[in-house]
């Protein structure tokens, strides 16, 4: 994949890591429409489920089914098509609950980082539909970051990082409040987009970052203050983390 695609996919998580991926970068083409109710019938075989020709909304027991079939299988045809299903399923706010219920968010989460492009988008369409669910948001925002904390290891990914354009509602994640799961990831990648930018000298080429980026909104004032704030966290390992950035 070129670093167009990467950008792109790392544009994605951000928004999505940021709870704002519903508004912000929507990849789903389009909500199934019309007034008509769930229409459930008898559980076909969970590969029955991915064949394109089911169109029903499904039950507990199929969902069930459909992740243990994504979990288990290495078949890219048959995770892309059970992504699909499950995307399609996800838009309905009481399987919205159910996915989470059944742990399906982490496996659906895993599937971002699949080779394959069209698994990647139908992963982030899944869980764009699943971030609609308030409750939800807290754990795709951690599988995201998992993501995104890999990406920024790697300082050939730096500048296509910094350059990617990321709502302001990114820095809400940096809050003395946010989990520390949370908390210690973002500020992981932090670190590593400093580790990376002292060896490609991105921080000396700050005109080539264009506003609303996350650049900006790193290497700005607010981020600057909220580091300032962390400083004195009451969790021992957030405080070594901040401690650590020489910037703050």
């Amino acid at each position: 994949m070129g670093r167009a695609g990467h950008v792109g996919w790392v544009a994605a998580g951000l928004v999505l890591g940021a709870g704002a991926c519903y508004c912000i970068y929507k990849l789903t083409r389009g909500q199934r429409q019309g007034g008509r109710g769930p229409r459930l019938r008898p559980s076909p075989s969970a590969e029955d489920l991915t064949d394109g020709s089911y169109d029903d909304i499904l039950n507990v027991d199929q969902l069930q089914k459909l992740l243990y079939l994504l979990e288990s299988t290495d078949d890219p045809i048959i995770i892309e098509r059970a992504l699909v299903t499950l995307g399609n399923n996800a838009a309905f706010s009481a399987n919205q609950i159910i996915i989470r219920e059944l742990g399906g968010i982490p496996i659906i989460g895993s599937k971002i980082n699949n080779p394959y492009l069209s698994i990647k988008e139908k992963a982030l369409n899944a869980l764009n539909n699943l971030s609609v669910n308030v409750e939800n948001q807290v754990k795709i925002k951690v599988q995201v970051l998992k993501l995104l904390v890999n990406l920024s290891e790697n300082p050939a990914m730096a500048e296509g990082l910094l350059g990617a354009q990321v709502d302001s509602s990114f820095l809400s994640l940096f809050e003395r409040h946010v989990a520390k799961e949370i908390l210690l990831r973002v500020l992981t990648l932090l670190q590593n987009i400093n580790n990376c930018c002292k060896k490609e000298g991105c921080l000396t080429i700050q005109s080539t970052f264009p506003e609303g980026s996350l650049f900006f909104l790193l290497y700005g004032e607010e981020c600057a203050q909220k580091m300032r704030a962390l400083v004195d966290h009451h969790d021992a390992d957030v405080k070594e983390k901040v401690t650590v950035l020489p910037k703050f």
